[in-house]
């Protein structure tokens, strides 16, 4: 394909501008982007389907249902939180993580009532000291939230952790960190009784789905880690968290050797194990109860929390819209210790706009170099490349590519690739129409568009060529009102003519007075092209019959009907010529007027095939080298053999008379097959007579 340079300079224009679209539109409205790239991942989520979680190291202890009806509402009192902590320590848990905040004393401890109504000379159980006891010897890891907003009654207490976290390399005055405005502890004697807690929040995006979980929050200048990161540190019995930078943001947090990549916010793109209950799940009353296997959750961490609806700890995740919160702590630590990432790192936008421009120049070429009607199907072939493409790096390679950039990509290059396709076409096509009007037929202009390289070369090919005339023309004209009435005469017939051409593939050449030429196998090859002339023929005779009816009814026509009754003869009766042969093709005639025809001898066979109809009586001469090519399906009737003036060898000239299944109610004859087969056998026995002279 010649390179045009106008032309690509285009291309590279259309390329670009695409690609600024792209890129401001993720800039100003980048919140509605986002959230529609998070709803295609939360698809691929759904279709990626559960994960095995049978070996995992995170069970939860649900505050469920079951376990409310018989404990009573929460808040229970202190000591059934107690016994809870006692009966898991004594089953040898490895850690407990507490999704609750007790931020009050428990006023429905004895110690607590006698003091209110100062009975002091009894000593009374205190339920709250109870709790501290347990906290501070089992391995339980408290939970408190952060208040993220400033709010009336924000509490700005302190909270101290034995973790130390470290900042390491961070550079710019930017804060990426997420930054709390207050706090909501357990009540102060609680909250010392502990080895140490982390906090629980977990923030929605802009569509109310929790994709990412903070695994570390500034407040008070001081950082602080989740309490999933805390009992993962507490576990591991490691002193420091190191939050690692780089120019873009937070990189990655490490405890000791063991790095949790995040996004530059310091966050946890959650990889979901499945649905809720996904994880193992032990009801309150049960653990309580002392009615479980011990060998179920000796070594792992144990959640405590709630799937009860009435207690709100119910959030919306990729997989579906109503999940335990406790789960999502659940999922969080199950990521950190399978070192199963989904990472969002600093430089993913750089490589965004790098599969972005790739994108937009890879369809912008397949559309270029692809007929029109491919588009479709590359739209959906590129589409769905690039879903399965980020499903790969997704769950495979654990990044996250935003795709529905690359798909509001694809579809703007499609649409714009397709329309500088369809003005350069149409360009195209006008400058062929500009440069051959006065040279072809309309018709053969069209499909020379469509033909790749120079049509108009001649070049000598075999062909069909057809010629029909109306018989008594010369009575028609004369009869005729005025010329008016006589075009509109023609004009019924010929456009019916014309479509039957048409429909069988054949290229009208000319309309010569009130005759037609045609011809088939040019400019395009046509398989059959002499059946398919010959069927032309007979439908064209069948159509001559609907014709008249039409013509005899119509009142603008009368005259010339009543003159052609008077001469006893159908208004339209026409005879048809038919040839096979090679024949020179191209473009003829001077730079003023010209055409793309057909010439030569067997052009000129098929016209005197025409002219011998009204010899014969006949309707459809066709020649020896036409029947030669014939399907099996017609009825003939050999009519003569003939020396055409400047050919030495003679032809033979045979009649087409109807198809061959032709139906006794519809017939060109109006006869009966075996009717037809007696006169066909009559006469072409006298025929052979006549040939040897046996008159």
């Amino acid at each position: 394909m010649k390179f045009n340079l106008k032309k690509f300079a285009y291309y590279s224009l259309a390329v670009l501008s695409v690609f600024m679209i792209v890129v401001t539109t993720n800039i100003y409205f980048n919140n509605f982007t986002t959230s529609l790239d998070n709803q295609i991942r939360d698809y691929m989520f759904i279709s990626r389907g559960e994960l095995s979680t049978k070996d995992s190291s995170v069970v939860i202890i649900d505050i469920d249902e079951k376990s409310l009806n018989q404990l009573g509402q929460w808040p229970w009192s202190r000591d059934k939180v107690s016994q809870i902590l006692k009966n898991l320590s004594l089953a040898n848990i490895g850690a407990i993580g507490l999704d609750i905040v007790f931020a009050e004393l428990d006023n429905s401890s004895p110690a607590t009532i006698f003091k209110k109504y100062n009975i002091t000379n009894i000593k009374a159980p205190d339920f709250d000291e109870e709790l501290n006891y347990m906290v501070k010897n089992t391995p339980t890891i408290l939970g408190y939230s952060f208040e993220l907003t400033t709010q009336k009654f924000t509490k700005q207490e302190s909270i101290n952790i034995p973790a130390i976290i470290v900042e390491k390399n961070k550079k710019q005055l930017n804060e990426f960190l997420i930054t709390a405005k207050g706090t909501i502890l357990n009540h102060d004697k609680l909250q010392k009784s502990a080895y140490s807690s982390g906090f629980f929040n977990v923030i929605a995006d802009t569509s109310g789905v929790i994709r990412k979980v903070p695994l570390v929050i500034r407040y008070k200048e001081q950082i602080f880690p989740s309490l999933a990161l805390e009992i993962i540190r507490a576990s591991m019995g490691i002193k420091a968290i190191v939050v690692n930078y780089s120019n873009l943001g937070i990189e990655s947090i490490q405890i000791g050797e063991f790095k949790i990549p995040t996004d530059r916010h310091g966050r946890l793109v959650v990889n979901y194990r499945g649905y809720n209950h996904t994880f193992k799940y032990f009801s309150a009353i049960d653990i309580y109860n002392g009615n479980f296997n011990k060998n179920d959750i000796a070594g792992k961490v144990a959640l405590i929390g709630t799937t009860a609806t009435g207690l709100s700890d119910l959030r919306s995740i990729p997989f579906e819209p109503v999940f335990p919160g406790v789960e999502v702590h659940a999922n969080v630590i199950d990521n950190i210790i399978n070192g199963d990432f989904i990472t969002l790192p600093s430089w993913i936008d750089g490589a965004n706009l790098f599969l972005i421009l790739i994108t937009i120049v890879m369809t912008f070429t397949l559309i270029t170099f692809s007929p029109l009607w491919i588009n479709p199907f590359i739209l959906f072939l590129l589409s769905t490349s690039i879903l399965l493409f980020a499903y790969y790096i997704l769950f495979q390679q654990g990044v996250i590519i935003n795709s529905f950039l690359m798909l509001l990509a694809l579809f703007l290059s499609v649409l714009v690739a397709t329309f500088m396709d369809y003005i350069f076409e149409i360009k195209k096509e006008q400058e062929i129409k500009n440069k051959f009007a006065s040279k072809v037929s309309k018709e053969v202009m069209e499909k020379l568009i469509a033909i790749e390289g120079d049509s108009f070369n001649p070049i000598n090919k075999e062909i069909t060529v057809f010629f029909s005339n109306i018989r008594n023309f010369s009575y028609i004209s004369e009869s005729s009102p005025n010329a008016t009435i006589l075009i509109n005469f023609l004009n019924e017939y010929v456009e019916p003519m014309s479509k039957i051409i048409i429909k069988n593939k054949g290229t009208i050449d000319k309309f010569i007075g009130d005759s037609i030429m045609a011809y088939w196998n040019a400019p395009a090859d046509i398989e059959g092209h002499a059946t398919k002339a010959v069927d032309t023929a007979l439908e064209q005779l069948y159509e001559i019959k609907d014709i008249n009816k039409r013509l005899i009814t119509n009142k603008k026509f009368e005259k010339i009907v009543n003159m052609c009754a008077y001469k006893n003869i159908a208004p339209l009766e026409i005879g048809i010529g038919i040839n096979t042969g090679d024949a020179v093709i191209g473009e003829m005639g001077s730079l003023l007027r010209s055409d793309y025809t057909i010439i030569g001898d067997n052009v000129n066979l098929g016209f005197k095939l025409e002219s011998l109809c009204k010899y014969y009586g006949s309707k459809c001469n066709i020649s020896n080298f036409t029947k030669w090519q014939l399907e099996d399906k017609y009825i003939f009737r050999y009519l003569d053999l003939i020396t055409v003036k400047g050919h030495s060898k003679p032809l033979q000239v045979w009649e087409v008379i109807d198809f061959d299944n032709a139906s006794i109610e519809n017939n060109l004859y109006q006869t009966s097959r075996e009717n037809l087969d007696n006169e066909l056998a009559l006469y072409h026995r006298g025929l052979n007579l006549y040939q040897d002279g046996l008159f």
